[in-house]
C-alpha cells in the first residue's frame, strides 16, 4: 500500500475527474463490485448548543420557540419505531448542550440494549464526548469506558469538519482542535469502539487542507484500524453564518465533488468503505458517485434534520427498494450491512 504524505495527496487534485474516476472504480471492483447499505435511524436528541457554529444551521438557543432536548422515552419510542421498521442502527447525535450528562446517557443506552438487545447503538461524535467530558469534570477515556459499559457500540464521524486549525477557528471556533479529534478517535479505537470520520468540504478550505484531512485520517488508520467507513460531505451553506457573511455563497461543483470522493477511495484503501451519502449529495450524484469510487449509500436514515436545516432538499428517508433501484442503476450490486459492515444479505 502506498506511503501517502499531504503533498502527494494534493498532487491527486491536478489529474481530471474521469481517470480519478476510473482508478477509484477499481479499487471497488476488487470487491465484487458491490454497494452496501444499512437499515438505520437517524435520531437528533437535541439542537440547543452552546457551540453556535457558523457552518451550522441545525443549533438553536435555550428559549428558542423551536429549541428541544428529547426525554429518554421520546428517544425509546423513536428507537422502538425504528426497530419495528427493520433497523439494525441507531445514529444518535445532537449538540453541545449543558442539559447533557452521563446519567441520561447511561439510562438511554442501557434501555435501548435491554429491549432491543440486537441494534447497534452508534451515538456521539468526538466533539460531543470531549464536551460531555469537560460537564462531568471526567477523562474522555472515562467517559468513553463507561459509555461503552451501558451499551455504546460504534461512533459516528461528525466533528471532523477539516482537521486544520486556522479554517476550524473560522467555521466552528468553539469546537475542539483537530488533533483532539484525533486524540478521541485513537482513544474510542483503543478500547474496542468503531468510528466513521467524516470531512466537511466547499466552504473556505482549500485543496491542501483537504489533502492534510485525508493524510491525517490515513496515518491514524494505519495505527489503530479503528475507522470503518469514510463520509465526504459537500457543505450545504444555505441557512449558515457562513452564507450570510458572505463567505459561502453556493455549493461547491459536481466535478469538485466527485474528484473529493474518488481521491478518498485511492488514498484511504484502508478504509472499508467510502460513504455517498444521499442526503447531502441527492440522490442523483449519489448514484454516480458509484462509480467514482463511493462504496456504501448510507442507509434508510428514517429522519435526519442537521443537513436539512442547512438547506438539503432530500427526503428524510429513502426506503430499501429505491436504494436497490440506484445501486442497480449504476451497475452495482447492493447489499445489506450491518454498521461494522458484516454483509447480511446480497440483492441479485
Amino acid at each position: 500500500m502506498e506511503e501517502w504524505t499531504p503533498k502527494t495527496i494534493e498532487e491527486l487534485f491536478v489529474r481530471s475527474v474521469h481517470e480519478l474516476g476510473a482508478l477509484a472504480n477499481c479499487i471497488n471492483r476488487e470487491n465484487e463490485n458491490i454497494v452496501t447499505f444499512v437499515v438505520n435511524r437517524h435520531i437528533n436528541y437535541s439542537n440547543i448548543c452552546v457551540s453556535r457554529c457558523p457552518l451550522c444551521a441545525f443549533y438553536r438557543d435555550v428559549g428558542d420557540t423551536d429549541a428541544y432536548f428529547m426525554s429518554i422515552e421520546e428517544m425509546l419510542q423513536k428507537a422502538d419505531n425504528a426497530v419495528k421498521m427493520g433497523a439494525t442502527e441507531l445514529h444518535i447525535v445532537g449538540s453541545l448542550n449543558f442539559e447533557m450528562n452521563m446519567e441520561y446517557f447511561e439510562e438511554l443506552f442501557s434501555q435501548i440494549k435491554r429491549r432491543f438487545p440486537t441494534v447497534v447503538i452508534k451515538a456521539l461524535t468526538a466533539v460531543e464526548i470531549s464536551f460531555l467530558a469537560q460537564v462531568e469534570k471526567m477523562s474522555v477515556a472515562e467517559v468513553l469506558s463507561r459509555l461503552k459499559d451501558a451499551g455504546l457500540q460504534a461512533m459516528p464521524g461528525g466533528g471532523a469538519e477539516i482537521l486544520d486549525d486556522e479554517v476550524r477557528e473560522i467555521i466552528c471556533p468553539k469546537k475542539i482542535k483537530a488533533e483532539e479529534w484525533l486524540r478521541i478517535m485513537e482513544i474510542a479505537h483503543t478500547i474496542g469502539i468503531k468510528s466513521n470520520a467524516t470531512m466537511l468540504f466547499g466552504h473556505i478550505e482549500e485543496q491542501k487542507q483537504r489533502a492534510t484531512h485525508l493524510y491525517k485520517l490515513w496515518k491514524l488508520q494505519e495505527k489503530t484500524n479503528g475507522f470503518v467507513s469514510f463520509i465526504p460531505l459537500p457543505f450545504h451553506p444555505e441557512n449558515t453564518e457562513l452564507n450570510a457573511l458572505g463567505l459561502v455563497e453556493e455549493k461547491t461543483n459536481v466535478v469538485d465533488v466527485l474528484k473529493t470522493i474518488a481521491i478518498s477511495r485511492i488514498v484511504l484503501r484502508n478504509f472499508r468503505s467510502i460513504r455517498a451519502y444521499w442526503v447531502s449529495l441527492g440522490e442523483k450524484l449519489a448514484q454516480v458517485a458509484l462509480n467514482y469510487g463511493a462504496n456504501d449509500l448510507d442507509g434508510t436514515l428514517m429522519e435526519e434534520r442537521i443537513t436539512h436545516a442547512a438547506g438539503a432538499k432530500t427526503p428524510l428517508m429513502l426506503p430499501i427498494n429505491k436504494i436497490l433501484a440506484l445501486v442497480k442503476g449504476a451497475n452495482k450490486i447492493p447489499a445489506e450491512r450491518d454498521t461494522f459492515y458484516h454483509i447480511l444479505r446480497v440483492y441479485s
